[in-house]
């Protein structure tokens, strides 16, 4: 059995969907605060479990017979949170007899031991203390958040905004990521490893460029001072170059090239014929 953790989230959901066209859907769970978010689910076929980060009882009974457990980090924001529902996951895994675990880290999580990626930190050392088989992917920021149906509006206007620059994103799409999940979570050969996932570096200009060649209209980058939206968050990391950083992994896993800026953005404009 393989059983997904958050498995009626966005990432969670994708994941399903990537490996019900790899293994029969009583092969797969679902482990969910809300079973009732999770009844689609349960129509395909999944078998759907209570599994609460704050309820280790619930954990336990939901990991019997996982033979790989895909453990999604817990959807809080609340600093330091995640580190004791962390714990109860891989608590009830060690109890519940879970083959392996694959766990959703961040990338940088290998050395950074501050803030959110301090979190995934902790959780990858308490994984390893545990002596449970598992395999570590580490992801970056989402593609999701920056290529959108909103970048019509830069169409519109001729222009696009933004506060870092020509510094460089390696962001990735969450269907990438679900799908290199799935090649993992259905092959053996991956136990062991740790994938620092990154997608293809992509800087505002040329975010620009591509609204013009995708959009067919002229598109501007106009460089402001103030972060806004999801770069309030990353967007001093971001010119410190902290995401110019790029590996091949994700494309090792996925076993063909990941998304490209020109096809996000068409995907993102509705444009893809």
């Amino acid at each position: 059995m393989i059983t997904v953790m958050a498995g009626s989230g966005q990432f969670g959901r994708l994941v399903v969907d990537r490996l019900l066209e790899r293994v029969a859907p009583g092969e797969v769970a679902v482990a969910v605060r809300d079973t009732d978010r999770a009844a689609d689910l349960g129509a395909r076929g999944i078998d759907v479990r209570h599994g609460d980060f704050d309820d280790p009882a619930s954990l336990s009974a939901a990991f019997a017979g996982t033979e790989v457990l895909l453990f999604i980090s817990a959807p809080t924001e609340e600093p330091g949170a995640r580190v004791p529902q962390h714990r109860n996951v891989v608590d009830a895994a060690l109890g519940a007899g879970v083959g392996s675990i694959v766990y959703t880290s961040g990338l940088g999580a290998d050395f950074v031991e501050d803030g959110l990626l301090g979190e995934h930190h902790a959780t990858e050392q308490a994984i390893r203390d545990s002596g449970l088989p598992h395999t570590l992917l580490r992801h970056p920021i989402y593609s999701d958040f920056f290529f959108h149906p909103g970048l019509r509006s830069a169409v519109e206007a001729g222009e696009l905004t933004g506060s870092v620059g020509a510094w460089g994103l390696n962001t990735a799409s969450r269907a990438d990521l679900a799908e290199a999940a799935a090649n993992v979570l259905t092959d053996g050969d991956h136990r062991g490893a740790a994938y620092d996932f990154a997608g293809p570096r992509w800087t505002y200009p040329e975010l620009a460029a591509v609204l013009s060649e995708v959009g067919g209209r002229p598109v501007t980058y106009r460089e402001v001072e103030a972060d806004e939206g999801v770069m309030v968050m990353i967007g001093p990391a971001v010119r410190s170059g902290a995401f110019e950083r790029q590996t091949g992994d994700l494309e090792q896993v996925l076993g063909h090239p990941a998304t490209s800026l020109e096809s996000a953005v068409a995907t993102a404009l509705g444009t893809r014929g």
